[in-house]
Parts: structure tokens; C-alpha cells; sequence
């Protein structure tokens, strides 16, 4: 009865009911109580007419749950329909707000204990705003600071506002508004940006209330990186600010305000006031934070906001330095010695101005400071190293100047080569300059280097030494920034690293300086500037290395330790490819001590042994072929003959492994019979193992019923298809061996699987045997498109290997139940078909006649499973659709059946893209989604079709042209789609597409505004949508550290690597 009453909305509704339906959900009493009210309350919200009850509401209920219960069925109608609202309703409500929240703002105590519901309101009010303002509300700036002017609690609450407005204009924008929306609201921010400026410095000169000065503050902060640098440069604001610097209460908000003053981009027009604004906050800061100062202690016994203060100050300085100031101007002595203190003290974040005077400063274990100021510290060095490294940009942005200051002398560098002689001059001697610091910076670099993703062992909460189960991003994007700045120190000076790296391995050896840390500091930066040095230094450093790892392994006792150090040998070798190509030796040391690893049971070291012999020998496969120099077989002739031994400890996924790499070995070999020979030595064991499970096979057949033996059989397919991903075409013959008898193991156990499902129905098929089958298989369709797919021009193969499949996979795939059926089979026929092509065309409509059903023409057939593939959630599926139907329709467009073929399927196909491009799960695929659509309108546009798309049977008016009514098509799609719109927004939306069906960015604007526009991809993460943009930054970024040697480690270019 209650609930009839709440939804009967054709009268106002029962506040005090609604109060307590709310507080039935929220409250504590029963589930189905709760499940009730919870029912109630979203019929209420997804009906279109409660809005309009929710003046109603707020003005008659004093439950904070129930006003945010209204604000939110408002907020959504704003969201969607506010356009489409009567002007009177939209006034209406647009007025009642803003009534609100003046009536609770102008009233200290009521703005106080309502500050929750009054923030609502204000986002509210600014969603309102995105929609009116400027073109239906051009006074709402002017009305604004009339209202702020009438009481400071209503200015507080009005700088707010203001906070908020800016925030969604120039912040959250992106995704959520229509560019010229964006345009239109920038514009109108700025030009009103006179009164928004007089009204913060007269707050700022004229009012004593601490909350107001904060808000006033915070707002400021929002506005200083977008307003004209005349409104900071040219007024009395920066003076302003730095009077509050002293205030405690005020300092962190200024320090934040002085941060974004900082980072601003404005050549040397404002040099003059920049640097007085440095000099006297210089100079209050030496009264807050002395030079004496031991900051990382005074950071960790600090409070909350003391804390806050000096991941501030290292934000402000680091802003500082990379905003391009020049110092040429600076002449006090007193403030350079402050600056050097500063940069050194701060920015190192872990006592670098100690280590400047106390070279044998130990480091503490724990990082003092939070991980936020560690990432911007770290990015600031990288800037810095990057700019002396790189002269174009050294000399064309001057944040590097900012350590001319540092006043630290070396003897001169070597000039670069090909350098103008005055442009060597200044690098060489701003190097010379910086030698000193970037000396002391590569011992904070390789003291403190973050763990890199191939290193599996690491020390847990409680001081042992486990497997690590979950990466931490965190400390990834931390390796990568201190890799990268540790590569630029490297070339600045290849010496200096080189000496201090092996400084402290001798440290480590000696025992001086062991511990756990500080060999993974030093291990993890020693690997991490792989590829930086001249071959000849990097070989005379590695063969140091390497030695001194291997000795400090013989001579320290105790299982965890050698477990660090095997983990940390393992890493620096799998680093240095090049290396080992060059030193026959060193690389089947490294190798049989990878074996030797193989056998040591600790958590991790065995999986970190396998896979770092893969890599090793995807990068140095040919040195273990052929017989070297004092030896009297190849290297793999001599494992394969211990192979056993080797492998004996190794769990079975290690073991794929441990084949896979033995695999590449062989591919290497180039003589035929030899290389036939050591595949059969390789495979001796599982096969050994087959045949016998075979042979039982043939004198009882439920021998292989048995779920051991099961178990077994999957293994050994999955060290088949180890091996074959390695060989590729040179697998043929051992899965010759297997073929025949895989394939009657797998309609045997297909058969023994759809028997179990009849007899047990759909539950069946999630016991444990039923899986256990399923996985065998998947792994022989795996096995066998793993080989099929590596095998390279060899047509035959195709043959030889296609047509005995027919009966045991196709036939099994169309006989089978729905539930039997394995999606691999798809997979490897499409495999097939892609890779043999011509040669498997005749076959191809027996394929088809298996995977669909046969009783439907085969054009439909694949138009339906085209749709239903890009209309699938699963990311890779739909891309799969997407690029099938793009080719389908280029084909199609130079076909002469082009025609018949629109005809059939333009409006379809122009409906599901609409369909799945407004629908947020699809995001992924806009770019394809949008090169299909500008595919189609171009057709339509250019008369490129010449028969009528419409029906002219059932449709006798005459379209003009099949443009025309594509657009008509569309318009009707669209306004019935989303009646939020209007239809004047539809139809200028479809028109703005025809007219760039030749403008690829501009086609994809438009429609990127229409999603933002129809409110279907409001308030998400839009990134998908410029995935494109995001993919071209990458390779751009991808390019340039190409550019730089070691910047992309060597293991993990995809080169040849030559290594004859």
C-alpha cells in the first residue's frame, strides 16, 4: 500500500513516507526490508516524471539521505534531458537552487551543519550551468559576486562554485562536453575573469576569516593555469600570496598556488617579476625551514600538514626548474648557495645534501618520503639528465640552467662529435658544471633503484626471502623513470658509473657492505643500463661483474642468501645479450649455473632460472649449435645428453619452459639431419612416455580413462606445443610421429565428453574429469595451430595435415552438443584459411558447412556472425568483427555485385555500429566504429551506389539520391534512439558528418561530441575514445628512446641479433 502510494506521482508525494522508505535502506533492518525499500526507490528514480517532485521534496524533508536521494534523480535529468525541458521548467529549477543555496550560505550555522548537502547543491548548480551558461545565463558571473559580496560565508561558498566551474571547464572536460561546448565555456571564463580577479584580492586584503582566506586560496589555485598571465604578472596577486607564506594555516594552499605560478610557460616576458617572486620566498623560506634543517627526519616526526609542506616545497621547486627560467639575470651569491642546498637536499629524498659532505653516508632502508613526492623528485632529475645529455634540448629549454648555480668544477669532457664549436662550448662546459652532482646523483640512482618486472624473488613484510605473487605498479613506473635517468648519467659519464658500480660489488664481496638491499640496488642498476656503454667497456664491466657474482655465490652461506644472489645473477645476465654472444665462456657458465639454479627448490629461483635461460637463448641460440673453440661437441649436444639430470626438480610448467628454450637452440641449427637428430634426442622422453600410454591404449582402451593418466597426456601435448613454438616448421617430424594417434585420442575423449554431458545435463560439463578432457583437447587444437601457424612457406603442410582433421575436429565440432563443442576449433580454422589461403580454397566450403548450419545462404551466414562478433563484450572478438567487416565492405565496393550487396545489408550494418558506438562497453573499438560509419556515409554520399537503398516498393517517394536518404535514415535512428535530444541537435550532428566524410580527425570529432552530447558516455572514463591519439604518443615516445642507446634494453629489442 505504502509503495502504490510513493509511486502515484499525479499528486505530490508523502514526504514523510519517502523519509522512511530512504531510512529503510539505509538502516539495519532486515534484508528483505531493505531489498523492499531499495525496489521502491529505483521504480522512483527511473521514473520520468519524479523530478518534478523534487522541489517538493527538499523543501519538506530534513533527512539528509532523502535530499541527496531528489538531487540525484535531478542530477540525472540534467544530465539527460535538460535540454529537452520547457524554458519554464528549466528557470524554475535553475532558480530554486540557486535560492537554496544562498538561503543556507547566507546563514553561518546552517552553512556549517548543512555543508554536505550545500556542496551537492553547488555541483548541481554547475551541471546546470555547463548547460545555460553563457548563452541562457549571461549574468551568472556578475550575479555571483554581487551574491559573494553580501556575506563572507555566501563568498565562501561562491568561491566554491567558482572552484567547481573552472575544474569541470578546464579539467574534467574532456570526454564530457562537445569541443565547442569546451570552446564557448573557456571563452566566457576568461573574458569574466576581471570580476572573479578583483573579488579573490579583495577578499585576500580585506578579510579575516580563515575559512574564507583557504577557500579564496584553494580557488586561486584551480584558476592560476589557464587565466592571462596579466592577472598574475601585472596585479598586486603574487605579492598577495607570498604575505600568507608565513601563516601556518595558509602555507601549504600557497605553496600549491606559487607551484602552478611556477610551472607556467611564458618565455622571458616576466622574467623580472619570477625572479623577485623566488627571491623573497627564498627568503621567508629560511625563517620557516633553515638550511640546518635535517629535513627527512623533521619529515618523518613531522605532523600530517608539516609532511604536506615538504612535498609541496618539492613540487614548487621541481615545477620551478623545468618551467625554462633563465638565471642569467641572478646575480646574489647568498641565493645560489640556498638553491644549491635546496635542489640537493629536497629533491634527492633521501639526505643528499649529507651526502655531499659525508661520503660515507649509509642509506636507510625505508624511502622517507611519500611515494607521490618520490615520483616527482625522481621526474625532476630525469628532466635535468635528459637535458644535459641531449644538447637541442639542453639549449632550447633552460630548466637545465637552473644547476649552473651548483658551481661544481671537473675536468672538461670530451667534445661530442659533429658539434658546432660554440654550441660544444656551452654543453661541454654546463656538463663540466654539473659533474659533481650527477656524480652524487648516480650513487642516490644505483643505491636506491626500484625492483624491474623480471625479478621474481623478493624479501616480504617479515624479512624472508619468498616468490612475489602480485607486481606492484607502483614501484614499475618508479624502475622506469630511475632506468631511464640512470642511462642519460651513464653517457653523461661512462667512467664515473662504471667505477662506482664496481666500488660497491667490492663492497658486496668483501662483506663491508652486504645486505639483501643493497646487492639489488646495485644488481637491478647494473642491469638496468644494459645497451649505454661502448661494446669494449661494456664487455671489460660485465666480465667484473659476473666474476665477482659467481665468487660472492661460492662463498656466502645460508638458502636465502644465495637465493638473492641467484636471483640477482640472473637478472643482470638475462640483460646483456650482447655480452654473452661475445664470451663463449662467461655464457655456458651463466648457463650451467642457471641449471644448477634449476635444481633449488626456493620459491621463485626455478621459475627465474627458466626463464631467464629462455631469453638467453632466444638471443644467443647459434652459440650453442656449433662445436666451440677447445670443446668437442656443441653445448646442445651436451645438454640434450643430461637433459634428465636437468630437469629433474623442475615442476611441468617449468619444464615447458626449459623445452621451449632447448627448442630455439635447435631451430638454430641449419644442417638438417643434425638438427632432425637433436629434436628426437629432445623429445625422447615424452615420447618414450606416449607410446607406452598408447600402446596400453590399444589392449584396453579405458586405460585412458583414468584421470592420471589423463593428466600425463596433457603434459606431454604441452611440451609438444613448446617445442613447435620454438621450431616452427622444423617440428614437422615429431608431430608426424604424433599426429595420427593425437587425433584418435581426441575424438575418443570428445566422445567420452558429450556422453558424460547427455547422461548429467549442463552440470556435467564443470566436473573436474569432464574439464580435465576439455583441457586435453584444447591443447591438441593448440598444439596443432601452434605448429600450422609457425610453419613457414611450406604449402604442403596444409595438405598433409588439413584433411585427417575433417572427420576427428570438423565432424566432432557439427555432431557435438552445444555445451561439448570447443571455440579452439574456430580458432584453428580460421588459422588455416589465413595462413594457407589458395591453397585451402577448394576445402573451405566443407569448413564452413561443419562451423554453421548449412540450411542458411553462406553471405548471411557470415553477415551474422560478422555482427554478432563486433557486437561481443570480449575485446579481442569485436575487434576481429570490426576488421573482418571493413575489408568486407572495401571488397564489396570494387565488387560488381556492390550493389546487391548494400542493398541487403547498409541499413543493418549502419544500425549495429550505431548500436554497439553508443554503447559503453564497446568504447574500445570507436576508432574502427568510426572508420566503418565514414566507410558507409561515403558510399551514400558520392553516388558510388546506383541503386536505391530504400524499398521502393513500400516507399514511393522518390529520395533524390541515396545520400538523402541515408541522412533521413540516420536523423530518424538517432531522434528515436535518444529522445533527450532534440531534433534540431540530430539532424546538425548527421549533417556535420556527410560534410566530412573526407576529413578523418573532423568525422571523429563529431561523433565523439554526439556521445558526449547524448549523455550515453557522461561522467566515465572516455580514454578509449582517443586510443588512436594515446597509440600515436607511444610510438612517437617508442621512436625516441630508440634513439638512445640503452634507453630500450637490449633483451627486448625484436631484432635478429646477429650472433654467428
Amino acid at each position: 500500500m505504502a509503495a502504490e502510494k510513493l509511486k502515484d506521482l499525479t499528486q505530490p508525494i508523502d514526504v514523510p513516507l519517502l523519509d522512511a522508505t530512504v531510512a529503510a535502506f539505509y538502516g539495519t533492518g532486515s534484508k528483505q526490508q531493505r531489498s523492499a525499500a531499495d525496489q521502491i526507490l529505483r521504480e522512483l528514480q527511473n521514473n520520468p516524471d519524479m523530478w518534478l517532485q523534487v522541489m517538493h521534496i527538499l523543501q519538506n524533508t530534513q533527512n539528509l539521505n532523502t535530499k541527496f536521494f531528489a538531487l540525484q534523480v535531478l542530477e540525472g535529468v540534467i544530465k539527460y534531458k535538460w535540454n529537452a525541458l520547457p524554458t519554464e521548467q528549466r528557470n524554475g529549477m535553475k532558480n530554486f537552487i540557486s535560492d537554496v543555496i544562498v538561503q543556507l550560505s547566507s546563514n553561518e550555522a546552517s552553512f556549517r551543519t548543512e555543508r554536505l548537502y550545500v556542496n551537492k547543491l553547488n555541483i548541481i548548480l554547475v551541471q546546470i550551468l555547463k548547460h545555460e551558461w553563457p548563452a541562457r545565463w549571461q549574468s551568472f558571473v556578475p550575479d555571483l559576486v554581487s551574491a559573494a559580496k553580501a556575506s563572507e560565508s555566501i563568498c565562501e561558498n561562491c568561491m566554491a562554485i567558482l572552484k567547481l566551474l573552472s575544474e569541470e571547464v578546464f579539467d574534467f572536460s574532456r570526454g564530457e562536453m562537445t569541443q565547442q561546448k569546451i570552446k564557448e565555456l573557456k571563452q566566457s571564463l576568461n573574458s569574466e575573469f576581471q570580476l572573479i580577479h578583483e573579488l579573490c584580492l579583495y577578499v585576500l586584503s580585506a578579510s579575516q576569516r580563515t575559512e574564507l582566506l583557504r577557500a579564496t586560496l584553494s580557488t586561486l589555485h584551480a584558476f592560476l593555469t589557464w587565466i592571462p598571465l596579466g592577472y598574475i604578472f601585472e596585479s598586486p596577486l603574487l605579492e598577495t600570496l607570498l604575505k600568507f607564506f608565513p601563516l601556518p594555516e595558509y602555507r601549504n594552499l600557497i605553496l600549491q598556488c606559487l607551484t602552478e605560478v611556477a610551472a607556467l610557460q611564458f618565455g622571458n616576458f616576466y622574467d623580472a617579476q619570477y625572479v623577485k617572486m623566488y627571491s623573497v620566498f627564498m627568503g621567508q623560506l629560511q625563517s620557516i625551514l633553515p638550511p640546518t634543517t635535517n629535513i627527512p627526519e623533521a619529515y618523518a616526526h613531522g605532523s600530517n600538514e608539516e609532511q604536506a609542506f615538504i612535498q609541496n616545497l618539492a613540487l614548487f621547486f621541481t615545477s620551478f626548474y623545468k618551467a625554462g627560467f633563465t638565471f642569467e639575470s641572478w646575480n646574489p651569491l647568498k641565493r645560489i648557495y640556498l638553491l644549491c642546498y635546496w635542489v640537493l637536499n629536497i629533491l634527492s629524498t633521501s639526505h643528499m645534501w649529507m651526502i655531499l659532505r659525508c661520503p660515507f653516508f649509509t642509506f636507510p632502508d625505508i624511502c622517507l618520503f611519500h611515494s607521490v613526492s618520490l615520483t616527482v623528485c625522481l621526474d625532476y632529475w630525469n628532466v635535468l639528465v635528459s637535458e644535459l645529455f641531449d644538447p637541442n634540448r639542453s639549449l632550447e629549454n633552460p630548466a637545465a640552467a637552473a644547476g649552473n648555480m651548483l658551481g661544481f668544477q671537473m675536468p672538461m669532457m670530451l667534445p661530442l662529435p659533429g658539434m658546432v664549436d660554440g654550441i660544444g662550448s656551452q654543453l661541454l662546459q654546463r656538463r663540466q658544471l654539473y659533474a659533481s652532482p650527477m656524480s652524487k646523483l648516480r650513487m642516490l640512482m644505483i643505491s636506491r633503484m626500484a625492483k624491474p618486472e623480471e625479478v621474481l624473488i623478493v624479501e616480504d613484510e617479515n624479512g624472508n626471502i619468498v616468490r612475489e605473487t602480485m607486481k606492484d605498479n607502483d614501484v614499475l613506473v618508479q624502475y622506469k623513470i630511475m632506468r631511464e635517468t640512470l642511462i642519460y648519467l651513464s653517457h653523461l659519464d661512462h667512467d664515473d658509473t662504471e667505477k662506482q658500480m664496481l666500488q660497491k660489488l667490492s663492497k658486496q664481496l668483501s662483506g663491508e657492505d652486504w645486505t639483501w638491499n643493497n646487492l639489488n640496488t646495485l644488481c637491478w642498476a647494473i642491469g638496468s643500463i644494459s645497451g649505454s656503454m661502448m661494446e669494449e667497456q661494456e664487455n671489460r664491466f660485465l666480465v667484473m661483474v659476473i666474476r665477482d657474482l659467481l665468487n660472492l655465490c661460492e662463498i656466502t652461506k645460508g638458502k636465502d642468501n644465495k637465493a638473492v644472489i641467484a636471483s640477482n645473477i640472473m637478472y643482470v645476465v638475462g640483460q646483456y645479450p650482447r655480452f654473452l654472444r661475445a664470451h663463449w665462456k662467461f655464457l655456458k657458465t651463466v648457463v650451467n649455473k642457471l641449471f644448477e639454479f634449476m635444481h633449488e627448490t626456493h620459491p621463485g629461483v626455478q621459475d627465474m632460472a627458466c626463464d631467464t635461460f629462455l631469453k638467453i637463448v632466444q638471443k644467443c641460440r647459434r652459440k650453442f649449435v656449433i662445436t666451440q673453440v677447445g670443446e668437442n661437441e656443441p653445448f646442445v649436444s651436451e645438454l640434450l645428453t643430461g637433459l634428465p639430470t636437468t630437469i629433474a626438480d623442475l615442476e611441468p610448467h617449468q619444464i615447458h619452459a626449459f623445452y621451449e628454450s632447448v627448442g630455439n637452440m635447435v631451430q638454430a641449427e641449419s644442417d638438417a639431419q643434425k638438427r632432425d637428430g637433436y629434436l628426437q634426442r629432445l623429445m625422447e622422453l615424452p615420447n618414450q612416455k606416449w607410446l607406452e600410454i598408447i600402446g596400453q591404449a590399444c589392449q584396453n582402451v579405458d586405460f585412458l580413462n583414468k584421470q592420471d593418466v589423463i593428466r600425463i597426456v596433457l603434459n606431454i601435448l604441452q611440451t609438444n606445443t613448446s617445442v613447435a613454438s620454438s621450431l616452427g616448421t622444423y617440428f614437422l617430424p615429431q608431430i608426424s610421429l604424433i599426429f595420427l594417434d593425437m587425433l584418435n585420442v581426441y575424438r575418443m575423449y570428445s566422445e567420452l565428453i558429450s556422453k558424460s554431458i547427455t547422461e548429467g545435463g549442463p552440470f556435467a560439463s564443470r566436473t573436474s574429469f569432464v574439464k580435465l578432457l576439455r583441457s586435453v583437447k584444447r591443447e591438441t587444437l593448440k598444439l596443432i595451430e601452434t605448429f600450422l601457424d609457425k610453419a613457414e612457406d611450406q604449402p604442403q603442410i596444409g595438405k598433409q595435415f588439413v584433411p585427417p582433421m575433417f572427420g576427428p575436429v570438423l565432424g566432432d565440432y557439427a555432431r557435438n552438443v552445444t555445451d561439448a563443442r570447443e571455440s579452439e576449433v574456430l580458432s584453428l580454422f580460421a588459422t588455416i584459411v589465413n595462413k594457407y589461403k589458395a591453397t585451402m580454397v577448394e576445402d573451405v566450403p566443407r569448413i564452413f558447412e561443419a562451423v554453421f548450419q548449412c540450411t542458411l545462404e553462406q553471405l548471411k551466414l557470415v553477415m551474422d556472425s560478422i555482427i554478432w562478433a563486433f557486437r561481443h563484450t570480449e575485446r579481442n572478438i569485436a575487434e576481429t568483427g570490426l576488421n573482418l567487416l571493413l575489408e568486407m565492405l572495401k571488397k564489396f565496393e570494387v565488387s560488381e555485385f556492390c550493389n546487391q550487396f548494400y542493398q541487403s545489408y547498409f541499413l543493418t550494418i549502419e544500425r549495429e555500429i550505431f548500436a554497439v558506438l553508443t554503447d559503453t562497453f564497446h568504447k574500445p573499438g570507436f576508432k574502427l566504429h568510426v572508420l566503418v560509419l565514414q566507410h558507409l556515409f561515403c558510399l551514400a554520399e558520392t553516388g558510388a551506389l546506383t541503386q536505391p537503398l530504400w524499398d521502393v516498393a513500400t516507399n514511393p517517394y522518390p529520395y533524390p539520391n541515396n545520400g538523402a536518404f541515408v541522412r533521413e535514415f540516420t536523423i530518424k535512428l538517432l531522434s528515436t534512439s535518444f529522445p533527450n535530444m532534440t531534433a534540431a541537435e540530430v539532424t546538425q550532428f548527421v549533417n556535420g558528418l556527410f560534410q566530412s566524410t573526407n576529413d578523418l580527425s573532423t568525422f571523429k570529432t563529431h561523433i565523439r561530441d554526439f556521445l558526449v552530447q547524448s549523455k550515453e558516455f557522461s561522467a566515465q572514463d572516455n580514454k578509449d575514445l582517443y586510443a588512436e591519439e594515446a597509440a600515436a604518443q607511444r610510438e612517437r615516445e617508442r621512436q625516441r628512446m630508440l634513439s638512445i642507446p640503452g634507453l630500450i634494453a637490449p633483451s627486448e629489442l625484436q631484432d635478429e641479433m646477429v650472433d654467428s
